[in-house]
């Protein structure tokens, strides 16, 4: 903190405008917040930034979050650290591709051929879109997330978020496509991936499987159905509830509890029943999953409907009748044991137009009982679909995440209580979701802008893949591409050709590439200094949604890996709320009020001050009357400091402040900076910003009016007053420069050398602490109590005041004793007479 060589070089009319502009390009070109790689790993803090997706805009849902993580970022290195805070963006997954298709009014199809000379239609139409190969689709992805990205950096500068941009990444880029492909085939290696062949969620819009952590329960109109089987022994009806008729032709199995008075005859068990209309013969058994109290107590298990099908279908070890396919309709074949020509009147057509049909025929053959009696009930969706999720038999590729293994579950839940919470409850939310797995984490999406899996398979003499026995590239030669690039030891000419190969057409889930962000950005296996010095991470910041799926999935990837947390410490925040609470995003189109209008209009700083006021995952709404007082308190930071550096001789020395009543402001002060510290330390940015925004404005309102006087005097007194005044100013400028950067590295030009995010962090021992802060605190509210008479009078403050006696306790006397002088100066006081009194500090005037 060294002077700048002369007097402050103070604006003529100190103003807000402009300084997101000329701060933000002036701390890049000075490389203010570059990482430096020299230093200790004793010495440096490491923060895993979230990478947000790449589908749009962001809202202010993404500035008060990451406004929080800068708030971190910033006080650590003023604290001294090394801070290694870089920034990607996370631009492959379904979000990229479904804004691609809108935009452009294009759907990819892998089976056409590269169009080198491709444009998008001039008119793009969503509703009848142009189908393109997967080359030119990916290259579509590709720019538009470039442009978007653009336009993200921009308003993360604008917002002051500091980053060092040369750590940039994007989870489609080389780096992280060699490091995500690199962890598969080390897992792979150790048992930890598999691929099978299995039943799995599958969302019919977008075509692919779905895994459970990004499964949404929605309410919807239903019905139920009571249908007639019949035993096929007895010809006896029996009668089952459904609310999927239209799977009837998919039926295996009849189940009811087995405890259920009405089927625990031990003749039942093993008995053979008979689907209506399509006549096939399935078994019935107990299993104690039925629920006796729904319906007739007797479930219709098919392959498959929902997951206590795949359940009962694996328990029971039941065969399949698959009817439904990818594309959401009933395939064109019926499954053995299936009536052909009562198929084929469904064969092909939308899941609910097979269940209307369906309907009609057991109408028609007298199998329904009464009419179906509506209902509300809860069905699977993928969070970013608008259909109910089917679930189809698929091979997909997982990594074992504890949900069919004990040993490993716990070890999980052992490493979430290794953890360092912010806030602590939310160790719960990650309890919860490791507790409640019921399967290994699917990683395989049926999509075609990501990190594909580096893998290939040989075809036999007919042009079989054999699955069991994948062909693999060597780390050296990652990242790879199965659809353009060949195995080792095949030419391009064998791909699809019996005897030859076939890539995988898969790519990973974006959780499975993002799960790897500490890795990806420290340089894994790619800069081994790199990731020594930043490996394990310090802090994990990010919203508490996704807890369940890159929180957890990070920690999973790491354990493999490395055999420890990522990091220290999870800092979560909540979301940003309307006033009927219901969460800003994009998806729900509710985020009306941009960052970048907002910033035109009330300044960055003022958003940054608003985004502060939340606390760590506490939601929290958007108040344009708090970014009014967040432009407020920046605007009279700039004139506050104004009058403090227009004084002469304005000296940073606490030391020549010898005055009772200027020490006992800097006594004050200190325990603000010890107690703002502390806070910081916690994770409390809210109640740093509290503690000193308070003080603020008692500095200005009470002590600058109470010495403005004598500091304008070539006296001692006044000498102390200017020391008071430009120490205190100093710390508050570093205290405020976390959450306002831009008004406070302004201020900080005025007078002294260097940025201000580069100094350090304000300490007790730069501060008189000898000084009794109760001297400033009666002689502030005495000083009030003068005002008040004034106000009472509608007098003008600067109106004289003939005699001012204030009755109070002894103790507080001799407090005000001490800064008598100031008080006077201060009130107009002509007279001013200390009475003792029992009573609390009272203030009488007389003009």
């Amino acid at each position: 903190m060294t002077d700048n060589g002369g007097a402050p070089r103070l604006p003529q009319s100190p103003t807000l405008e402009g300084l997101e502009q000329r701060w933000s390009q002036k701390w890049q070109e000075e490389g203010t917040y570059a990482f430096d790689r020299s230093r200790d790993r004793a010495d440096v803090y490491a923060i895993d930034t979230p990478p947000p997706t790449v589908s749009g805009s962001l809202h202010m849902g993404h500035v008060f979050s990451y406004t929080h993580t800068d708030l971190i970022a910033r006080y650590q290195r003023m604290r001294g650290r090394a801070v290694f805070y870089p920034i990607g963006w996370d631009d492959n997954g379904l979000p990229t591709e479904r804004r691609v298709q809108n935009l452009f009014g294009v759907s990819c199809d892998p089976s056409l051929p590269y169009d080198p000379s491709f444009a998008p239609p001039a008119k793009p139409d969503p509703k009848r879109p142009m189908p393109i190969s997967r080359p030119n689709f990916v290259e579509l992805c590709t720019r538009q997330t470039a442009q978007d990205e653009r336009g993200y950096e921009s308003l993360w500068r604008r917002l002051g978020l500091s980053y060092d941009w040369s750590y940039q990444y994007t989870t489609v880029g080389e780096a992280a496509r060699a490091t995500s492909q690199r962890a598969f085939l080390r897992n792979l290696a150790r048992g930890e991936a598999y691929s099978a062949e299995a039943p799995s969620l599958w969302d019919v819009t977008f075509r692919t499987a779905v895994a459970q952590a990004e499964l949404d329960d929605r309410e919807i109109d239903g019905a139920y159905h009571r249908i007639i089987f019949t035993d096929a022994d007895t010809g006896q009806p029996i009668e089952v509830d459904t609310t999927r008729p239209e799977l009837l032709p998919a039926c295996v199995a009849l189940v009811y509890h087995p405890s259920d008075a009405r089927y625990n005859d031990p003749a039942i068990v093993g008995r053979t029943a008979l689907t209506p209309v399509f006549g096939a013969t399935v078994p019935v058994y107990p299993h104690p999953l039925a629920d006796p109290e729904k319906g007739t107590g007797l479930v219709m298990v098919c392959t498959f409907g929902d997951l206590a099908d795949v359940t009962w279908w694996r328990d029971l070890r039941l065969g399949t009748r698959v009817v439904i396919g990818r594309d959401g309709r009933l395939l064109a074949d019926p499954p053995s044991g299936v009536d052909a020509s009562a198929y084929a009147e469904v064969a092909g057509l939308p899941v609910v137009a097979a269940r209307t049909r369906v309907v009609a025929q057991l109408r028609h053959a007298q199998r329904l009982v009464g009419e179906p009696r509506p209902i509300r009930h809860p069905v699977k969706f993928y969070e970013k679909g608008d259909r109910p999720l089917e679930i189809v038999s698929s091979r997909q590729w997982y990594i074992r995440n504890g949900g069919r293994d004990d040993d490993l579950r716990e070890a999980l839940l052992a490493a979430g209580r290794q953890l360092s919470w912010v806030p602590v409850h939310m160790r719960h939310r990650y309890e919860h979701w490791v507790a409640g797995l019921t399967g290994d984490w699917l990683i395989s999406r049926q999509r075609f802008f990501g990190v594909p899996f580096p893998v290939w398979y040989r075809l036999d003499s007919s042009g079989e893949p054999d699955y069991e026995n994948p062909l693999l590239p060597a780390e050296d030669d990652l990242p790879v591409d199965p659809s353009s690039d060949a195995p080792p030891g095949y030419p391009q000419a064998q791909r699809g050709q019996p005897g030859g190969f076939i890539g995988d057409p898969d790519v990973m889930d974006t959780w499975a590439t993002s799960s790897l962000t500490p890795q990806i950005v420290g340089g894994w296996e790619r800069d081994p200094d790199l990731f020594s010095r930043v490996f394990p991470f310090a802090l994990r910041p990010q919203a508490h949604e996704i807890i369940r799926t890159w929180l957890f999935a990070t920690v999973v990837r790491s354990r493999f890996e490395h055999g420890s947390l990522p990091w220290q410490t999870a800092d979560i925040s909540g979301w940003v709320v309307t006033k009927d609470r219901e969460k800003y995003s994009k998806s729900k189109d509710n985020a009306t009020l941009g960052p970048d209008g907002l910033i035109d209009r009330y300044g960055a700083d003022a958003l940054r001050y608003w985004a502060a006021c939340g606390r760590p995952g506490v939601d929290t709404a958007l108040d344009e009357g708090q970014l009014k007082v967040g432009r407020r308190l920046a605007t009279k930071l700039l004139n506050a400091s104004r009058f403090v550096l227009g004084l002469e001789s304005s000296t940073m020395d606490g030391r020549a402040a010898v005055e009772q009543l200027d020490r006992a402001m800097l006594a004050q002060l200190s325990g603000v900076v010890g107690q703002a510290t502390a806070a910081f330390e916690a994770y409390d940015h809210t109640g740093a910003l509290s503690l000193t925004e308070g003080f603020f404005w008692e500095f200005c309102d009470d002590y600058i009016e109470l010495v403005k006087e004598r500091a304008y005097g070539e006296t001692p007194p006044g000498h102390s007053a200017r020391a008071a005044l430009a120490t205190a100013l100093a710390v508050q400028l570093r205290l405020f420069a976390p959450f306002l950067p831009y008004v406070t590295e302004e201020v900080w030009s005025w007078w002294r050398d260097g940025s201000i995010h580069r100094c350090p962090w304000p300490t007790t021992e730069e501060l008189a602490t000898d000084g009794d802060p109760a001297v400033l605190a009666w002689t502030a509210t005495a000083l009030r109590g003068v005002r008040r008479e004034k106000s009472a009078r509608s007098l003008s403050m600067r109106a004289d005041v003939g005699m001012a006696k204030i009755l109070a306790p002894r103790p507080v006397l001799a407090h005000l004793e001490a800064a008598a002088a100031d008080l006077r100066s201060a009130g107009r006081i002509a007279r001013l007479e200390l009475t003792p009194g029992d009573s609390e500090l009272t203030v009488v005037c007389t003009f």
